[in-house]
């Protein structure tokens, strides 16, 4: 689902930002996307995958593949924990729980990022709760162990009844992290190394260009629906639904079943496209401008969303609850070109994110959870992906590879 706005979502505040020099992509790119734009609004075409795709509804309802994804996508794979503005300062910190590991994240005072198992050695409580600014340690609740920002214990109380104890052994556990881009990766897994330009197989050249590190958070919202996790994904890559589902709200914006899409390994990138682009006809191409006319939807293995709008940059990230192969929680984040120090930013703001929810919670994640419960009843063994849809198809096939899963018959 790509998030509609009327036009005067462009003006107020931010309007100074979103003249001209707002090009967060190489411009080539740029001008060949563009390209690829005209190109299907004139023959009224779209990109294409080779053929149709069927993917098996075990996808959605199997618990051994979901213990596979767990064990596989949410430990082996580097997953975007956040972008580097919501941790701009020594101190800051962030927590995360929804891999199965409770993880924190914390801006060290050397500037560098460092990610810890949240598990206190002594008995194994939890250390940080939340999320903070300018914490100067951490301290467990239970017996009052302390750790600094490299997690090296601190503080124990009462230490002669630890005499004898090395300290350098019970230093909390970290976890491999790399802050690049302007994005934050974790792997929640002791001792594993993240290659991520490998991982992101020629898109980190999209990821510098958008100068990710230069947003600022405003705000992060939690979803909880009755659906697969990987659901979350599927309904924001493709645009197929959208004169159907998006009748009243979508379509008077964007084209629908029209999407250039490139994939980068098992990444991918998918342009919605706002009917204003038809602005540029008229325009050289060393002035074609194509961000205020898109939604850019990068997909970024294995459960993260990346959205470059107009005027904002969205996050959206999935994880499944527990060992429910249907329940997930989501998180959507909102990330502004400029500090939000005003009522009337906020206002602002508030507006763009509760009509992105009120979108998704109203028109999209309703049908999801009714093709989820669709997925037991016995009606039919697969669903069925058109040629029209190649990032969706691209998404299944990159988590089959990932999970060592045989590719799907391309015939039913």
């Amino acid at each position: 689902m790509l998030r509609y706005a009327r036009n005067d979502i462009f003006s107020g505040v931010f309007r100074q930002s979103l003249r001209g020099a707002f090009r967060p992509m190489n411009h080539q790119t740029q001008v060949e996307l563009t390209r690829r734009i005209f190109h299907y609004i004139d023959t009224k075409s779209t990109a294409r995958a080779e053929s149709v795709f069927y993917n098996d509804l075990t996808t959605y309802t199997c618990l051994q593949r979901l213990a596979r994804e767990k064990e596989i996508l949410f430990r082996e794979y580097p997953l975007l924990a956040g972008l580097s503005c919501q941790l701009r300062n020594p101190g800051d910190v962030l927590t995360h729980d929804d891999t199965g590991v409770p993880i924190f994240i914390v801006r060290a005072q050397s500037g560098q990022l460092n990610a810890f198992i949240n598990v206190c050695r002594h008995r194994g409580g939890r250390v940080v709760e939340g999320c903070g600014t300018g914490k100067r340690d951490f301290m467990c609740p239970y017996h009052g162990w302390t750790y600094d920002h490299d997690g090296h214990v601190t503080t124990i109380p009462d230490a002669e009844s630890f005499a004898g104890l090395d300290r350098s052994k019970h230093r909390l556990v970290p976890l491999p992290i790399v802050e690049k881009y302007g994005c934050i990766w974790v792997t929640p897994k002791p001792g594993a190394t993240i290659d991520i330009d490998a991982h992101l197989s020629g898109f980190e050249q999209d990821l510098a260009a958008y100068s990710l590190d230069s947003y600022h958070h405003y705000q992060t919202r939690m979803i909880r629906r009755k659906l697969n996790w990987k659901m979350m994904a599927d309904t924001f890559l493709e645009t197929y639904h959208f004169a159907t589902l998006h009748r009243n709200t979508l379509v008077p914006i964007f084209h629908g079943n029209l999407a250039p899409f490139d994939s980068f390994g098992l990444n991918s990138r998918m342009v919605g496209v706002r009917k204003s682009i038809a602005k540029l006809r008229d325009k050289p191409e060393t002035e074609w401008n194509l961000i205020p006319h898109t939604g850019i939807v990068n997909l970024l293995f294995p459960n993260s969303v990346l959205v470059i709008q107009g005027d904002h940059i969205e996050t959206w990230h999935a994880y499944p609850v527990e060992d429910r192969v249907d329940e997930c929680v989501m998180y959507a984040s909102l990330y502004a070109p400029d500090p939000i120090t005003t009522e009337k930013a906020a206002k602002h703001w508030d507006a763009n994110l509760d009509l992105l929810l009120r979108t998704v919670e109203q028109e999209d994640f309703p049908v999801n959870e009714h093709i989820e419960r669709g997925a037991f009843s016995g009606a039919q063994a697969h669903l069925t992906y058109g040629r029209n849809e190649p990032a969706l198809i691209h998404y299944h096939r990159s988590l089959r590879e990932a999970l060592g899963l045989p590719d799907l018959p391309t015939s039913e």
